[in-house]
């Protein structure tokens, strides 16, 4: 039984992590990424429909991405969802593909990402967190109900904590090498 709490927190604290690695994917930095334009949505035949459903995204050179779309018609959508989003990003359309060339950022930009990274990983480790106070709750109900020993509960919030650390160690990880890519010039 102890193993399936820590079988549970470990399978959520891998999708904590992994949805932060995503976040990340999708900050932008001084180098062109595919992953920029990911979570786009484009207006297409009144619809909303992911941007990646739409056209194939490539990053041939460092600073410019291009957008092929499997549909023509869809360009001027694409062109104007890209327009529309807070990314600041200006494509180019030569009439069969978008290229969007990816600016320089400023050092008070940098510091301003490097900022907004650091909130967004404080948050997934306040989840990774909440993940351990849930398991140790889950471990603390079945001490109380003598499904395990006192033993038994303090070896496995002794295992809690260290996997805890070490999927906050995750997050620091990945947010040291977010923060070198963007303060990289």
């Amino acid at each position: 039984m102890v193993d399936e709490v820590l079988a549970d927190m470990k399978k959520e604290m891998d999708q904590t992590v992994a949805s932060f690695r995503k976040e990340l994917a999708r900050t932008r930095t001084g180098r062109a990424s595919p992953a920029l334009l990911e979570g786009l949505t484009v207006e297409y035949y009144g619809t909303k429909t992911p941007l990646i459903q739409l056209a194939g995204i490539s990053a041939p050179e460092p600073r410019l991405l291009v957008v092929q779309p499997y549909d023509k018609g869809a360009l001027g959508s694409i062109e104007k969802a890209i327009l529309q989003s807070d990314l600041g990003l200006t494509p180019v359309n030569d009439g069969k593909i978008l290229r969007i060339p990816i600016p320089e950022l400023t050092e008070e930009r940098r510091r301003d990402l490097v900022r907004h990274v650091r909130r967004v990983a404080e948050e997934f480790r306040i989840s990774i967190r909440n993940h351990r106070r849930d398991a140790i709750e889950m471990l603390r109900e079945m001490e109380k109900e003598k499904e395990i020993t006192e033993d038994d509960f303090h070896r496995a919030q002794e295992r809690v904590e260290e996997t805890t650390r070490e999927y906050i160690g995750r997050i620091d990880k990945m947010l040291k090498a977010k923060e070198e890519e963007i303060l990289e010039v």
